[in-house]
């Protein structure tokens, strides 16, 4: 695994937790501006720090990276559609975008696309 990808790994690991620990009232308000439930939001930030974790446990362990790197690619695809939905300014959507390219990335090393 590269070290661009390890650090990859690092910044949308450390970029969740910061989001979805330090920033929960954030969380709460967008996802009750997106009409989504409290077991949605509970459900989609543990399954996010439980594959941040994973992601970060693959430095040591490479061939558990590319599963969750999918997972969480999926998971802001899915935060992208709801930006747009709500009509979210750029500013908003762009920090999901830029991990969903992260993840991408990440992927694409794990599977040797790229090196």
């Amino acid at each position: 695994m590269s070290n661009l990808a390890m650090l990859a790994q690092i910044v949308v690991a450390l970029s969740i937790i910061i989001v979805w620990v330090f920033r929960f009232d954030n969380i709460v308000k967008e996802f009750k501006q997106y009409g989504l439930s409290d077991l949605t939001r509970t459900m989609v930030g543990s399954t996010k720090i439980a594959l941040s974790t994973m992601l970060v446990a693959g430095i040591w362990y490479p061939s558990m990276v590319l599963i969750p790197a999918v997972i969480m690619a999926f998971l802001m695809v899915s935060a992208q559609y709801f930006h747009f939905k709500a009509n979210n300014p750029w500013q908003k959507r762009m920090p999901s975008l830029v991990l969903l390219l992260l993840c991408l990335f990440i992927a694409s090393v794990s599977l040797n696309l790229i090196s």
